[in-house]
């Protein structure tokens, strides 16, 4: 019944602040063997060996910095086979130009590993990612994981709502972060919904769900799971930010039929890019290791990063009535910068 997330926010310096890991337990690592079909006993000690120590460069439960105002709120839905912190880079860099972000991690069978506490002491049960079952049609698999994401998300806002009316929200993981700190400093009418890949058609799908999210930003979303009937009642503007060797014309045809109905969806694609180029795998698996899994364009990370969160800055400041310079960033959203284009170039998809 609860909900797992980790929560990116604007807080004060610290000297010396504790930096988390970025694979926060090992049985994550035995998760991504799994959903890479791999080998658990012989993958997830290489994977724990290789990045194991690897940690986010944020300050761990750093002194919130209040804002009167109120920061508006991202909820990010992460992709199959990932899990909450995997987002870290695209996370923390909008956190520092002020929103307040929960990412995700999802209780559908899709996250690698996941788990949640039960009432009694506090005793976790872990959740394995689920392949889709032997005889039955994928659709209708991940047809019900998407509604139950898009669900999730929606109760994160609800999360939001009874910290921002003081209500005492019960914390079962052993944590030093009070988050009645958060009261009055979040803005709820400016509420955003994001996310990568089956995390990005979530956030499409979240906007169907909840009238208070106004906009979403879907990175390389994968449109698939997304029943037909649906496109005509997804009511707000969508920035689909899509990489240039993941899409199909299939998935592209998908986006159009959104932004021919509302003029505001805006589809862009960033050149040199991979699927992965949007999560911190770009980061972290080093030059070597990024050619092998392909998680690495020819574009740098540091600039496709750069790209995906000015664009994204740029789409809110727009659709959240936000009072910054984001605005500086609108070529972005018709496609004319340096390594995006306008909606999609057809090329080789890697699905």
């Amino acid at each position: 019944q609860g909900l797992f997330l980790r929560l990116f926010y604007p807080c004060e310096p610290q000297a010396g602040a504790e930096r988390p890991l970025w694979i926060p337990r090992y049985e994550y690592c035995g998760g991504l063997a799994d959903f890479a079909q791999r080998s658990r006993s012989c993958c997830a000690p290489l994977l724990s060996l290789a990045l194991g120590s690897g940690r986010v460069p944020v300050s761990w439960n750093g002194p919130f910095k209040p804002c009167s105002s109120g920061y508006p709120l991202i909820i990010f839905s992460h992709g199959l086979g990932a899990f909450r912190t995997l987002y870290s880079s695209v996370c923390s860099e909008m956190a520092s130009w002020g929103f307040v972000v929960a990412a995700l991690e999802h209780r559908d069978h899709s996250a690698s590993a996941t788990y949640f506490c039960t009432e009694e002491a506090g005793r976790e049960e872990w959740i394995p990612y689920q392949p889709v079952p032997q005889g039955q049609k994928e659709f209708y698999f991940r047809k019900k994981q998407v509604h139950q994401r898009a669900e999730e998300c929606v109760r994160a806002l609800r999360l939001f709502e009874d910290i921002s009316v003081g209500k005492s929200v019960p914390n079962v993981l052993h944590q030093d972060f009070d988050l009645s700190v958060l009261k009055g400093s979040v803005d709820l009418t400016k509420a955003a919904v994001m996310g990568h890949s089956f995390g990005g058609v979530t956030a499409v799908l979240a906007l169907v769900k909840e009238p208070s999210f106004r906009c979403a930003v879907a990175l390389d979303a994968w449109m698939f799971p997304l029943e037909n009937a649906l496109y005509p009642e997804v009511p707000k503007p969508v920035l689909f930010i899509n990489t240039e060797k993941f899409q199909t014309p299939e998935s592209i045809a998908k986006m159009k039929r959104l932004s021919s109905r509302n003029s505001q969806t805006k589809i862009i694609t960033v050149l040199g890019s991979v699927h992965q180029s949007q999560t911190d795998f770009a980061f972290l698996t080093g030059k070597l290791m990024s050619r092998i899994f392909g998680a690495r364009g020819t574009l740098d990370p540091y600039k496709c990063l750069d790209i995906t969160s000015r664009a994204a800055l740029a789409f809110l400041q727009r659709h959240l009535d936000l009072g910054k310079e984001f605005d500086q960033w609108d070529n972005l959203l018709e496609g004319i910068g340096d390594s995006v284009v306008p909606e999609a170039p057809f090329c080789r998809s890697n699905l």
